[in-house]
């Protein structure tokens, strides 16, 4: 049997509190030979979530003297407290306590209101007893199995506000290491972050929180929700890019083989079919949260 490829892998756990009834599995990894990953999944009681940092062109500034991966760990920690201490807020509004109490962190070292500034996609669940909160915030897919239907949240927003760049890089080989190409692609990105006409992701402005796709959906009677993966784009480019998987074959798979399967596929994917790739990296961090909810629930 092959070694894991993830760098970090959680066994399967029962949560305690009002999540006892979730059983949840997570991996997360860098791309071979890259030692810092700029994802990271965590679990903090019923809240369970990934966090994607974007990562930033070499030699293109960002007004900060910390860094994505900096940004992802003080975020997913700030999420935990604002949840201990507001157990019955919205996500909403505890993703902005935490984007606010994360720019504090900086500690004035930092110009905020650079473009630049890191930034973090966000896919949030969190179980209620008898309910499931989930939010979404920039591309990090949630894939649910409600009821025996298959149902994806999305936030396409950055997709939407990329297209004529995105058509515009087609031309340019996969995996330019042109760092000129590489920074235009990003001061163009980041000119549409947090724009009405734009994208919304974690950065330093609270009010993003509020733009993001939020529900709620019932854990008991006929429509419940049985099974959900909180995904990195990195990990739903087995459904997104490559066109692997589908929806249900990915949550398939992770209830079968687990969290760190799919991200072995993800790995022999980037290296067997570098072709269908979209985005500039040959390869990109992959992370996965897959919850199970107890099927015996009335």
């Amino acid at each position: 049997m092959r070694p894991p490829t993830t760098s970090v892998a959680a066994e399967a756990t029962r949560v305690v509190g009002a999540a006892r009834t979730m059983r949840v599995r997570s991996a997360s990894a860098p791309p071979p030979g890259r030692p810092v990953n700029e994802d990271l999944v965590f679990r903090f009681g019923p809240l369970v979530g990934v966090l994607d940092g974007a990562t930033v062109p070499e030699g293109f500034d960002t007004g900060c003297v910390h860094g994505t991966a900096w940004y992802v760990r003080h975020l997913a920690a700030r999420l935990g407290l604002a949840e201990a201490i507001r157990p019955t807020a919205t996500l909403m509004s505890n993703l902005a306590a935490a984007i606010l109490a994360v720019r504090a962190d900086h500690g004035g070292e930092c110009d905020l209101d650079h473009p630049g500034t890191p930034s973090s996609t966000v896919c949030l669940l969190r179980d209620g007893g008898d309910h499931v909160d989930h939010l979404v915030l920039c591309d990090s897919p949630l894939v649910l199995d409600v009821g025996g239907t298959v149902d994806v949240v999305t936030d396409d927003r950055l997709d939407s506000a990329m297209a004529d760049l995105r058509a515009t890089g087609a031309a340019v080989p996969t995996g330019s290491a042109d760092p000129v190409d590489r920074t235009r692609r990003a001061v163009v990105q980041r000119e549409r972050m947090n724009r009405t006409h734009g994208y919304w992701v974690a950065a330093a402005e609270p009010d993003a929180a509020f733009h993001a796709v939020t529900g709620t959906l019932p854990l008991r009677g006929p429509g419940a929700v049985r099974r959900a993966a909180l995904l990195s784009d990195g990990a739903s480019a087995l459904v997104e890019q490559f066109g692997l998987l589908d929806w249900a074959g990915l949550l398939d798979v992770a209830t079968a083989e687990g969290p760190g399967a799919l991200i072995d596929r993800v790995r022999a994917a980037e290296r067997d079919h570098p072709d269908r790739l979209r985005r500039h990296k040959r390869a990109d961090d992959a992370s996965v949260v897959f919850c199970e909810f107890d099927s015996d629930r009335p």
